[in-house]
């Protein structure tokens, strides 16, 4: 079985709106719905998993039914942080999978996510037993020295970007958060489940991704967002 747990939890302060940036209509359509459509229609996913910020639940579901996103099986109230928001997902799972089910997690705020993208971190994660989204890194990166300037840089061709969705078998996922927060290695700050993994002594694997996969984050990547929405796929260079 293959199950996407999809990250809602936050409040999204950064947006500068009344309501979760999650829940902001575009279109007359939530921003999470359209994320949620993607993993609907796919056909290897089995069942949906939503960690929601509190006093949303019963909005999700309604929209859930409105909008004909029938997988959605669970929801789930998020954290104080973004790792204790996946943690309180990944324990909900906790006898409703089994230990070789793919576990897809993915931002609720990252609705273009292209079918190939989410079919190569599957397929990947049942090769190796995780696969995280990457994309090659094309600018330069120099490391500060003294604030103002630089004397050392780090080749682009060692660097990969790793976002979501990114996939692990449930036996990995459920034991390591499990250490992580009895360790409390991992868990702070600005962590996620990929990067707590490494610090864990987890091998990664990297699958497909893509410029599209964008996080809205700002009123800007909103803009970008409609503007993705109207653009006429015909008119994009093969």
């Amino acid at each position: 079985m293959n199950v996407a747990v999809i990250i809602a939890g936050g409040s999204g302060n950064r947006m500068g709106q009344d309501i979760p940036k999650q829940f902001i209509n575009v279109y007359d359509k939530p921003i999470l719905i359209y994320t949620l459509e993607s993993f609907q229609k796919h056909p290897q996913i089995d069942a949906i998993e939503v960690v929601c910020i509190d006093g949303w639940h019963d909005v999700l579901w309604a929209y859930a039914k409105q909008f004909g996103i029938d997988k959605l099986k669970w929801i789930v109230s998020g954290g104080k942080t973004g790792q204790e928001s996946i943690r309180n997902g990944v324990y909900n799972l906790e006898g409703k999978v089994g230990p070789e089910d793919v576990i897809i997690i993915h931002d609720g705020i990252r609705p273009l996510v292209d079918d190939t993208v989410l079919s190569d971190v599957i397929i990947k994660c049942q090769q190796y037993g995780n696969a995280v989204t990457s994309m090659p890194y094309n600018e330069q990166i120099f490391v500060v020295d003294d604030e103002i300037s630089t004397v050392k840089f780090i080749p682009r061709e060692t660097l990969r970007r790793v976002s979501t969705p990114q996939a692990y078998k449930f036996d990995l996922l459920d034991s390591k958060y499990h250490e992580a927060f009895e360790k409390e290695i991992g868990i702070y700050g600005s962590h996620y489940t990929n990067t707590m993994m490494v610090e864990l002594g987890v091998r990664l694997y990297f699958a497909a991704g893509s410029d599209k996969n964008i996080k809205l984050t700002t009123k800007d990547d909103l803009e970008m967002f409609k503007a993705y929405l109207k653009a006429d796929s015909s008119t994009w260079l093969k």
